[in-house]
């Protein structure tokens, strides 16, 4: 897929950058958004796996130019992977490792608790973007080892704190709700609070690891 920029509504932009999940392309998507807000200082961006919404004021700056400098960006390739990204952070999330799912999941990759709860602690994620709901950051990659399909029934209530697995990647429910991810472990640490300086724990491009309690 061509990479393209398309109008989302009068006051954004819609980024996209590939149909398909890569590395390379989630850090573009986080670079261009970077640049956005912290460079250009057009206005919020939200990136995603392979796209990114731009915000804008159509009275601080005309749609055609807005978009102009969104394709600017764009063209930049992969010099856009780190130019105007947060500094990356380390997050250390202390686990329990006590999940409903934790044994099936085990035995579904062919390994012992003790040795998934070994790949998935002993490893940094990077995290992708945020998204579902507040405070949820999507993060990546888990060891190939770790089958991690999701469930064919999401559940309706995940408690908040619920460490999970899904489709390669790993992430923390922040509030009581429904989902769909293997839950293999539970966490203390606030994801989200409202209250609080900056309310997200965890923002994209940080590097998270799951510490074992």
């Amino acid at each position: 897929m061509k990479p393209r920029v398309v109008p989302f509504g009068e006051g954004a932009l819609l980024v996209e950058l590939g149909n398909e999940f890569h590395e390379n392309i989630v850090g573009w998507a986080r670079g261009i958004a970077g640049y956005w807000e912290n460079i250009f200082s057009f206005g919020p961006a939200v990136p995603a796996y392979a796209s990114v919404v731009l915000r804008f004021d159509p009275l601080r700056i005309e749609p055609a130019q807005a978009e102009k400098f969104a394709a600017e960006l764009v063209g930049r390739g992969e010099f856009m992977l780190i130019a105007g990204d947060k500094p990356r952070r380390p997050i250390e999330i202390p686990t329990t490792y006590d999940g409903p799912d934790l044994a099936e999941t085990a035995e579904r990759s062919k390994l012992t608790v003790e040795q998934l709860v070994s790949l998935h602690a002993n490893r940094d994620y990077t995290a992708y973007f945020l998204g579902f709901m507040p405070g949820f950051a999507y993060c990546g990659r888990l060891d190939p080892k770790i089958v991690s399909s999701r469930l064919a029934r999401p559940r309706e209530r995940v408690p908040a704190g619920s460490v999970a697995i899904a489709d390669g990647q790993t992430g923390v429910y922040p509030f009581a709700s429904p989902g769909g991810w293997r839950l293999i472990g539970r966490t203390e640490l606030a994801m989200f609070d409202p209250g609080a300086a900056e309310p997200v724990l965890i923002r994209a491009g940080d590097r998270v690891r799951f510490v074992p309690q």
